[in-house]
Parts: C-alpha cells; sequence; structure tokens
C-alpha cells in the first residue's frame, strides 16, 4: 500500500496563500490519482481538488475554483495544493488520498488517506 503524509498547513490571513504537501512512501505515486479533501467543524468531509495519475487532468470544486490548484511531481511522489486567496470558510482540516483510478471526486473511490493538516485562515 501507499502511505500518505500531508504538511504544510498552518494559520494564516484572509487573502494569504499556503501551499499543502502530500508525500507518499511505499508505492509509485504515478500510479494513484490523487485527490484532496477538507472537513470543517461541525461539517461533512468535502471534495477539494483532484488529479490523474500523469497530472494531465485537475479537478477543483466550485468552492475554491480559481484560487486553489492541484499539482504534482511523480519524480519526487508529491502532490501539491496551492492554496490563494484564503477566505475564512477555508478553514478544515485537509486531506490527501489516493485512489486506484486515473482520476476521481469521489470520496468512496479513494482508497488510502494521509493524517490530515489544519488550515485555519482568521479574518
Amino acid at each position: 500500500q501507499v502511505q500518505l503524509v500531508e504538511s504544510g498547513g498552518g494559520s494564516v490571513q484572509a487573502g494569504g496563500s499556503l501551499r499543502l504537501s502530500c508525500a507518499a512512501s511505499g508505492r509509485t505515486l504515478s500510479n494513484y490519482g490523487v485527490g484532496w479533501f477538507r472537513q470543517a467543524p461541525g461539517k461533512e468531509r468535502e471534495f477539494v481538488a483532484s488529479i490523474s495519475r500523469n497530472g494531465g487532468d485537475t479537478y477543483t470544486a466550485r468552492s475554491v475554483k480559481g484560487r486553489f490548484t492541484i499539482s504534482r511531481d511523480n519524480a519526487k511522489n508529491t502532490v501539491f495544493l496551492q492554496m490563494n486567496s484564503l477566505k475564512p470558510e477555508d478553514t478544515a482540516v485537509y486531506y490527501c488520498a489516493a485512489t486506484g483510478r486515473d482520476v476521481s471526486w469521489r470520496e468512496y473511490e479513494y482508497s488510502y488517506w494521509g493524517q490530515g493538516t489544519q488550515v485555519t485562515v482568521s479574518s
């Protein structure tokens, strides 16, 4: 199996930026589509963005479109989430996950999950 570890979370002011990283080990990351999900207090976990195995296709949730960008560097076994123009409503625990599918926005299709990293955006 593949192990995933998120990093890069923290506290920023509204309008600021963060870059999250998802580092994989155990397996070659290019074998997996990768997605980012988030869960805010009192809310269900939601899809944020996903990227195909070779990076050719990406999808972003409507709530973050134009502000967040997902990318990957398979040579480094790492996927990134660049988060710009952050809003207080972006505050959540962010998780990266891997799927055997080429790409997916469906949470149930993701088999491997990281531990999550906290992102807090203040107004």
